[in-house]
């Protein structure tokens, strides 16, 4: 006797229990989608009347639902599941349909309950025991829901879909240029993408979904015709109903069937007409509509003059009309009572914070001689062309001063202390479209902008060929064409950089101001950046200041370092690279070359490539050796000395290194020996003031290396 094989055993099954459905219901994703075959199975399953009163009841409640939602939600986007919503509502009110002219196909001979008591209701409640008044009132629904709220809120999302798909480029560039001029973080232009986004997706979803409501309006009358005529047919031929008795049965349960589908899609319908066209209002409707007709009193108060007049009209109602007269009146005198109150409240304000004159009487005194000796550290003068620059929205705001703004706020965070405010002002004595920068009263920028135009530039740097302006950009020289805001798209097509005046001003104060930096930082920004250090590093203060150094000696190290745009946001490394070197006879070069290399890590970080090497062009032997032999003096006293045409040689040697290298696609560092580094660096910033000059000494451990070439 064999054994027979065996194979796997296999696990008994079990039947679910009752906890562990009722957990899955509670799953979002398994109640959808639970509720979608709920919607399929009553197409094909026969429904009983006790069962269909409740899922009736459902659909007019969750219509309702929609409505309020949608009066309710601040903006648009907040409902952005509606498409979806109204697809499943549409579908759960056909299943129904078709439910309902089953059982009265069905069951219609028994009597006016046989699809329910909901439908019974709705039919007794609308006909008043007459079908003519049903059928009128029926139609006439139907009616307003297809062609006057249908057909309005589809138009309005076409409309709004077409007209957004259009703006998307135009608006994805506005999000880049405030991330290019900080007015934004990285998250926030995110966001607003996403934004933009779900917009763009949300209006053209709903011009789809307007066609929904259409539909279901149409077949909604196709039922009731069906019902109306089948059911007088089968009522007649197979159940020997009169003619009488089978139109008062079917038409009744026939009405009541459209009368209970075509209320909640009127509702949906008036849910989708009120959310498409709230795409330019903020806040529930409420709020908004409230706001926007009060904010005119005389609007209301002329209106409630021509209800008082209509009230005295011959067989005029008077006490409806004098009741809604007197109510829109003192609307209107409320509302103009409170903006009378805004606006005493505003001056009062501005009255508040206006300075007080010294004289005390009303006339101010004549300012004293000193007040002519005060310069202002950072000055923007405009041409009378460009104040439309600074002149001031809806919002109390303008572009360029939250620029300026943001600015300062950027420059903070890289170079490590607070600029000194800008201000702007008008000068007659320029030409209307010229603007200048000075710093301490000397002029430090200058361009020219056409406030109304708009700046277009070829990434590659070639002449633009629109018709326009042609120029210089103002900040780095490159070709630039001012052309009119409605050659604007024409310009996206061809993939041209488009920059609005306020940036162009706001990007050459930029590059003014990294390039004068040192000289903005004072005495008094000194000590506040020491005084605002952590209670921790105020010994460190006190050690090194001023026994081994002043004030002021930290003053021109930092300077130094901010020459040569070097962040001092890192103050207590400074602070402690000084405290390492400084003393007598140490000249604040020395200090400063000694400090750089504290900041190794901060100078290799700030310049490595987009690989994460930190890409280098070394200076040959000979050219180490021939500094090297130049240096003259002593000690501190050391400079250099080399002949100007070897100066010329070596000028043209690095020139030549960087445009290899530009070719490549890189932006390298110049590396020297620690020697001679700052006699380089003092050369070469004459003709390539942004190029990094960096000592081997400066070069971090733990940083990837890559050579690029050599001088």
């Amino acid at each position: 006797m064999t054994d027979l094989p065996t194979g796997p055993t296999r696990a008994p099954f079990k039947i679910p229990s009752a906890a562990s459905i009722v957990d899955m219901l509670r799953s979002g994703d398994i109640a959808l989608a639970t509720g979608v075959m709920g919607l399929i199975v009553i197409l094909i399953v026969p429904m009983p009347p006790v069962l269909l009163d409740g899922l009736l009841a459902i659909s007019i409640v969750f219509s309702v639902m929609i409505l309020m939602t949608a009066l309710f939600i601040q903006k648009p986007l907040e409902f952005s599941s509606f498409p979806t919503v109204l697809l499943i509502a549409t579908m759960l009110r056909l299943g129904l349909n078709l439910a309902t002219t089953r059982l009265i196909l069905a069951e219609g001979h028994t009597g006016t309950a046989a699809a329910g008591h909901v439908i019974e209701a709705f039919g007794n409640f609308v006909m008043r025991g007459n079908f003519v008044i049903g059928v009128v009132v029926f139609s006439i629904l139907v009616l307003v829901n297809f062609i006057v709220i249908t057909k309005g809120s589809g138009r309005i999302a076409e409309v709004a879909a077409r007209f957004s798909l259009d703006a998307m480029p135009g608006k994805q560039m506005a999000i880049d240029a405030d991330l290019s001029a900080g007015l934004i973080d990285e998250d926030t232009a995110k966001k607003r993408r996403a934004e933009l986004e779900g917009e763009s997706a949300f209006f053209g979803n709903m011009d789809g979904a307007s066609k929904f409501v259409r539909g279901d309006a149409i077949a909604g009358l196709i039922i009731t015709f069906i019902n109306v005529i089948a059911g007088i047919f089968i009522g007649m031929m197979q159940e020997g109903l009169s003619v009488s008795e089978a139109g008062n049965v079917y038409t009744l349960l026939t009405i009541g069937d459209g009368l209970v589908s075509q209320i909640p899609a009127l509702i949906v319908s008036t849910a989708a007409g009120i959310l498409v066209s709230k795409s330019g209002v903020t806040g529930s409707a409420d709020k908004a509509l409230s706001a926007q007709f009060t904010g005119y009193p005389r609007a209301l108060g002329m209106s409630s003059a021509v209800m008082g007049l209509l009230a005295f009209l011959p067989g005029m109602p008077v006490v409806p009309f004098l009741l809604i007269s007197g109510t829109v009146g003192y609307v209107a005198w409320r509302s103009a009572r409170a903006k009378d109150e805004r606006i005493a409240d505003a001056e009062l304000e501005a009255t508040t914070k206006a300075p007080a004159l010294p004289g005390g009487q009303g006339q101010a005194d004549e300012q004293p001689i000193t007040d002519s000796l005060k310069i202002d550290e950072l000055k923007l003068e405009l041409g009378y062309g460009l104040l439309s620059l600074v002149k001031e929205d809806e919002n109390g705001s303008d572009r360029l001063t939250e620029q300026i703004k943001a600015l300062r706020r950027q420059l903070a965070t890289e170079l490590g202390f607070v600029m000194p405010p800008v201000r702007i002002l008008d000068n007659m004595q320029l030409e209307p479209n010229s603007y200048k920068v000075r710093i301490k009263e000397v002029e430090a920028g200058a361009g020219e902008i056409f406030a109304n135009q708009l700046m277009v530039m070829d990434p590659y740097g070639n002449q633009i060929d629109l018709p326009g302006h042609h120029t210089t950009e103002p900040t780095f020289g490159l070709p630039a064409t001012w052309i009119e805001p409605a050659l604007r798209d024409e310009a996206e097509l061809r993939g041209l950089s488009i920059i609005d005046p306020s940036t162009v001003i706001s990007t050459h104060l930029t590059e003014v101001l990294k390039t004068n930096v040192a000289d903005l930082l004072s005495y008094a920004n000194v000590q506040s950046l020491l005084s605002g250090l952590p209670k921790e590093q105020q010994k460190l203060v006190e050690d090194i200041v001023p026994s081994l150094i002043t004030v002021s000696g930290v003053q021109r190290v930092l300077q130094t370092l901010l020459n040569e745009r070097i962040s001092i946001r890192d103050l207590s490394t400074i602070l402690e690279g000084v405290a390492e070197i400084a003393g007598n006879g140490r000249s604040v070069q020395t200090i400063a070359e000694h400090v750089r290399s504290r900041l190794a890590r901060q100078l290799c970080a700030a310049n490595l490539g987009p690989d994460g090497n930190l890409p280098l062009l070394t200076l040959g032997p000979q050219w180490e050796r021939d500094f090297a032999e130049a240096m003259v003096g002593e000690g501190e006293n050391r400079h250099l000395a080399m002949a100007p045409s070897r100066l010329q040689q070596f000028i043209g040697a690095v020139q030549s290194a960087y445009e290899r290298a530009a070719q490549v696609g890189e932006i390298p560092v110049l590396i020297t020996s620690p020697g001679i580094r700052s006699h380089v660096r003092s050369i070469v910033e004459r003709f390539r003031p942004q190029t990094v000059v960096m000592s081997q000494n400066e070069v971090h451990p733990r940083i990837r290396l890559k050579t690029v070439g050599s001088v």
